[in-house]
């Protein structure tokens, strides 16, 4: 094998596909990014056996066919700490070598035949999402999941469609995020199942992968398995196993309690300043609305105590709930600071409810606290 690349290029797609590759693993080969060059160009395959990607890298000349695979940690330094433009690789089978302009370096090379093989994307059935709203469902959901449970399906965002809309939803068991978008159906059976739950980590990687400049992305679900595929990536992933919490119980029918429209950037602020005195003993903060105001008030033994006002347009009966500011903050940290959201509760023993315009919603458990 014999290339030519563009080193930038290279660099960002191989750190996309080392993503997946796994720091120990008891198969050493697994620890490696495998580069091919083909008649169809170049393209990088890394998995951990759970989740895949074969990723295409632009900007390369190809003189010669052939495989090669990469060590992660060598030739992923290789290509950050190098400051040439353009670099040559070849192989012969037995070593490898990187060319630069003032540099080389010669690393040995493994059987490209003992990498496992990375599933494609050749699913006559699929569903086509705009790319936007993909990484939109997968950042408003992915950060509400619990990788640390014993209950495996929290660790995943689970994938719903209906009617020509796509929900994602992510929970730990005490918040619950839910995002929601139109998209197209194509194909007899084009269908997400109804334990269609994917795991975090992939969902994080397909949103890594899927550029913000791509028009439309395809997804299909296969037996047990998740396949998307972008411009430049196709992604697969098994799906978790497992019962997730019916949602739709936990999320409360929307219009029976009281709303109060609120300010992203300063309702963010104002709930930073008051979890300072917080502590991992005493983590809720008090919201209080009432005469168009919000107090958050916090305290902590020998750490001290908050109160935090904010002007807001809610002249309704007094409302006050114990929130950890913590999910709070997660939920306005994946909005736009110039943004408004709705906050919806009925009482204090109530879940709050926050709502967008663009189909975004998120459900946050009260916490018990002596007041």
């Amino acid at each position: 094998m014999k290339i030519s690349c563009d080193r930038e290029q290279l660099l960002q797609a191989f750190q996309t596909a080392a993503a997946v590759a796994p720091a120990r693993s008891p198969k050493p080969i697994l620890q490696n990014v495998k580069l091919e060059a083909n008649a169809a160009g170049v393209t990088l395959t890394a998995t951990d056996l759970e989740v895949g990607i074969r990723h295409q890298v632009s900007g390369v000349d190809i003189e010669a066919p052939g495989a090669v695979v990469f060590s992660v940690t060598r030739f992923g330094s290789i290509l950050r700490e190098s400051a040439d433009e353009t670099l040559q690789i070849e192989s012969d089978g037995n070593n490898t070598t990187i060319r630069g302009q003032r540099s080389q370096f010669s690393l040995p090379a493994e059987n490209p035949s003992e990498f496992p093989t990375v599933a494609e994307f050749n699913s006559e059935t699929y569903f086509e999402v705009p790319a936007r709203l993909l990484r939109e469902l997968i950042r408003r959901t992915a950060f509400a999941t619990d990788n640390e449970s014993s209950r495996y399906a929290l660790g995943g965002v689970k994938l719903e469609y209906a009617d020509g809309v796509l929900t994602a939803i992510g929970t730990d068991g005490r918040r619950l995020a839910k995002m929601s978008g139109p998209v197209a159906a194509h194909g007899d059976g084009a269908d997400i199942g109804t334990t269609t739950i994917v795991p975090t980590r992939a969902m994080t990687l397909i949103e890594r992968a899927v550029a913000p400049s791509d028009a439309e992305v395809q997804i299909a679900v296969k037996g047990s398995e998740l396949l998307v595929k972008s411009a430049r990536a196709t992604i697969s992933a098994r799906l978790l196993e497992g019962r997730f919490p019916d949602w739709r119980r936990v999320f409360p029918e929307l219009g029976a309690g009281h709303q109060i429209e609120l300010a992203v950037g300063p309702t963010h602020a104002a709930v930073r300043q008051a979890a300072i005195v917080t502590s991992e003993e005493s983590r809720g903060i008090d919201f209080t609305f009432g005469d168009g105001m919000l107090v958050l008030s916090g305290r902590a033994a020998e750490v001290g105590e908050s109160r935090v006002e904010l002007p807001i347009g809610y002249d309704g009966p007094q409302l006050i709930t114990t929130l950890d500011p913590r999910f709070v903050i997660d939920f306005m940290k994946v909005l736009d600071a110039e943004k408004t959201f709705t906050l919806e509760m009925k009482d204090s023993e109530a879940a709050a409810v926050c709502t967008t315009d663009d189909g975004f919603g998120y459900v946050i458990m009260p916490l018990a606290r002596d007041r």
